[in-house]
């Protein structure tokens, strides 16, 4: 079971990628006003997640519910984690 205080967020990204490098940035940052967990996964190391992700990176996720994608929404990400506590 997940731990409410520190939910598990997943970051769909590749690795040649600008947008992506940003997003990691900011969650990180956000992590120290935010607790929670931070799985990164490059979409180019499953063809599953290439072909389901295709340029549509980065996009973070927490479960199924997509939080945010192509650029980090700080606001829309700290209101979240806010709600799930």
């Amino acid at each position: 079971m997940a731990d409410p205080v520190r939910p598990a967020l997943t970051l769909y990204s590749r690795t040649w990628c600008h947008l992506c490098d940003e997003m990691l940035s900011g969650l990180q940052s956000l992590q120290s006003e935010q607790p929670f967990e931070l799985t990164v996964i490059d979409v180019d190391s499953d063809p599953a997640l290439e072909q389901r992700f295709g340029e549509w990176v980065p996009v973070l996720m927490h479960g199924d519910r997509e939080l945010c994608h192509y650029h980090m929404d700080s606001a829309a990400v700290t209101d979240y984690l806010r709600k799930i506590r």
